[in-house]
């Protein structure tokens, strides 16, 4: 079985990493299982000139936010686990508790259950004590805290570079090289 990676798109502002995420695991040839918030639908619409239709084509498979039933809720569906790109605090918060009211964070709340890697693209700043109380607790609990800061060594030429230098790191978390990340050389 290839890899099968569950990616999770909140209401935060960023969501072009979500889109950058599933891009690049295509080029892998990662199977992906997408959970988009309805919050996060419109943040493309004032972020991307991307459709809905466009971003769910990019997935292999789509589950509605609601349906929390599907195959992505059941620790017998074996992922490589689940990277939520972009997080917003409060999907973040929701995940730290474990009182879950989405796909989005049920589905992350059984990958940390089942010890499989969750990785969040925390999109907030500055952050205040509860936020930082709040990554610890999930820091704890297995999560990788991974806000997307830019690795300006790698002399950028554009957004897109930045995107997908974080992106790519982050994908380097569940083990998968992508050819577009500078390396440090030293």
């Amino acid at each position: 079985m290839n890899k099968r990676i569950i990616v999770g798109i909140s209401g935060a502002s960023g969501i072009v990493y979500g889109v950058r995420a599933l891009e690049l695991l295509r080029e892998c040839g990662v199977e992906t299982h997408l959970v988009l918030s309805k919050s996060a639908e419109l943040t493309l619409h004032h972020e991307m000139s991307l459709s809905v239709a466009e971003l769910k084509s990019l997935a292999s498979e789509v589950h509605a936010i609601k349906n929390v039933g599907a195959s992505i809720a059941s620790g017998s569906f074996v992922t490589a686990g689940m990277l939520i790109a972009p997080c917003s605090i409060r999907s973040m918060s929701e995940i730290a508790t474990g009182v879950t009211s989405s796909l989005l964070t049920r589905a992350a709340d059984v990958v940390l259950k089942e010890r499989r890697r969750l990785v969040l693209m925390v999109r907030e700043t500055p952050l205040h004590t509860g936020h930082l109380r709040t990554m610890t607790q999930l820091s704890e609990m297995g999560a990788v805290i991974a806000p997307p800061v830019p690795a300006f060594y790698t002399s950028p030429s554009s957004l897109e570079e930045v995107v997908t230098q974080g992106v790519g790191r982050v994908l380097d978390l569940f083990d998968l090289p992508v050819e577009q990340v500078k390396r440090w050389q030293g």
